[in-house]
């Protein structure tokens, strides 16, 4: 496992760009914009529910209805101003929200996307129909709760797909080959290279880690081991599948201590370093596949050396 200053704080890796990204506080924020949310909404069902039982009540004298349409008047500007606010607060959880999906790897959605998305229509956060006549005031303060209510709806959407987006990358994030999974020093590295045994120009398609032999070699993300056993010149090798697209070999191994089928986490001891295979001498060789196409697996290290300090504490 990594060590705990990194587990606390939410980070993604970015497939696009091969990085991480960390996002602060977004349990906090999201937290805050759902009780606002649910405050208004509360307050919005109560004085709808008022409007509407005057309007049923049809019974009472006319001074009674004056004072009531002017008690409901009120209560009316009341709500709408409760709506404004609701209108405000969804405006910054939308710039938020694209913040949130950006660092998500997620498009963020444009204005014309999010008019599409809630039927069309633009956000008038004007409240000068207040001013008008009874009749209009409450058809045009219904109209703006229907654009209110849209907004929300498009926005829970919204933040529905990225919390999945999240979840999903805190799963990639386990499981990206993210460590170097040997403790010693990089050798000949991914690339063209004059074959050590063959003589001659060759691709090297991953890394060699020079370890003295019987050293441990650990899991580089999390996985399901979907081969054990010997591999032409790689000797003794070991291949986890850590889904994602993501394949990592670990070869010239003096002993797999794990099977097919095994699950295996970022940091688990998988097997010990050899000089099995075409070999001149003991080291561990590592690749990173992704989508069958091999990759620098050091492009992929979160850290060279403090996964392996922080094991030995």
């Amino acid at each position: 496992m990594l060590p705990s200053k990194i587990m606390k704080n939410i980070i993604y890796f970015s497939s696009k760009d091969l990085r991480f990204v960390e996002i602060k506080d977004y349990k906090k924020k999201i937290f805050q914009y759902g009780l606002v949310g649910l405050v208004l909404i509360s307050g919005l069902l109560f004085g709808s529910y008022s409007i509407y039982s005057a309007l049923l009540n049809s019974d009472k004298s006319y001074q009674s209805l004056r004072n009531e349409n002017s008690l409901l008047t009120h209560k009316l500007s009341e709500v709408v101003g409760s709506l404004h606010t609701m209108s405000t607060e969804l405006d910054s959880m939308s710039k938020y929200n694209n913040e949130l999906r950006i660092a998500a790897n997620l498009p963020p959605i444009s204005a014309d996307e999010r008019k599409l998305g809630t039927g069309g229509g633009s956000f008038d956060n004007s409240l000068d129909f207040l001013k008008s006549s009874s009749e209009r005031k409450i058809k045009e303060a219904l109209n703006y709760a229907d654009q209110i209510h849209r907004k929300l709806e498009f926005e829970k959407s919204n933040n529905f797909e990225i919390s999945n987006t999240i979840r999903r990358n805190q799963e990639l994030f386990e499981s990206i080959p993210a460590i170097k999974p040997a403790d010693g020093a990089v050798g000949d590295s991914f690339g063209m290279r004059m074959h050590p045994i063959l003589q001659k120009m060759l691709m090297h398609d991953g890394i060699d880690i020079v370890v003295a032999e019987g050293s441990p070699v650990y899991a580089a993300g999390k996985g399901t081991v979907d081969f054990v056993g010997q591999r032409g010149g790689y000797g003794l090798a070991v291949e986890i599948d850590h889904g994602f697209g993501y394949v990592t070999l670990y070869g010239h191994l003096s002993e797999a201590l794990v099977k097919t089928g095994k699950k295996v986490s970022r940091g688990d001891i998988i097997a010990k370093t050899g000089n099995t295979g075409l070999s001149t001498g003991p080291h561990l060789h590592y690749e990173v596949h992704h989508d069958g196409i091999k990759q620098d697996p050091t492009g992929f290290f979160f850290d060279n050396s403090g996964f392996f300090d922080f094991s030995k504490k």
